[in-house]
């Protein structure tokens, strides 16, 4: 388990395990599978990455007229999971998904690469696409718009950050003897508890 110590607060435990995956050359260390429910009450699930620790939160962008962003809007009880396979460990993580303020979204935004930039403008996320060569020419018409100077953040595109309920950390033994600790918000402090494997 290396740094991970059960008496801390859950989420020193997270950014402990995290570091230690970047420092272990996991690929994509802060990849999480992002589930929401839809309307319908049908599940859906992608990967989205993780951006960082925002008033205890964690943070995640995107377009906000996105398919799992109007999954949120109906409901925005979610769930992240973190796996780093060759390290054996999992961490999951349940809670509701709150948009960052806007003045957190322009300010991400900034630090993205410029393709990226022009990506989220040019993207209609989740629409359907006649070809792709459509959104290359749309990508292109903003690269000449927005030539020399600086993108702005669309207005239809932030972030999120999923304040957590459970957070619970999954340590693979052999023999299937896994290890889970589970800490439930209980309040302002965290309940923690073992779970069978």
């Amino acid at each position: 388990m290396s740094g991970f110590n059960f008496s801390l607060d859950p989420i020193e435990n997270f950014v402990i395990l995290l570091n230690e995956a970047v420092e272990h050359k996991m690929p994509d260390p802060n990849a999480m599978a992002l589930a929401t429910v839809n309307i319908e009450n049908k599940p859906s699930v992608r990967i989205v990455f993780y951006k960082g620790m925002i008033r205890d939160g964690f943070s995640f962008y995107t377009n906000y007229n996105g398919r799992k962003a109007q999954d949120i809007a109906h409901n925005n009880n979610v769930c992240v999971n973190f796996f780093w396979s060759q390290l054996e460990r999992q961490v999951r993580i349940e809670g509701k998904a709150l948009k960052t303020t806007r003045a957190e979204s322009e300010a991400y935004f900034k630090t993205r690469v410029r393709e990226s930039q022009l990506g989220a403008w040019a993207s209609e996320q989740s629409q359907p696409l006649e070809s792709f060569e459509t959104i290359e020419k749309r990508y292109q018409e903003l690269n000449t718009k927005y030539a020399n100077q600086e993108i702005p953040c669309p207005p239809h595109w932030g972030g999120y950050i999923i304040v957590p309920e459970m957070i619970e950390f999954w340590f693979g033994r052999t023999g299937r003897m896994h290890q889970r600790y589970r800490y439930q918000r209980n309040g302002t402090s965290w309940a923690k508890s073992f779970v069978n494997p």
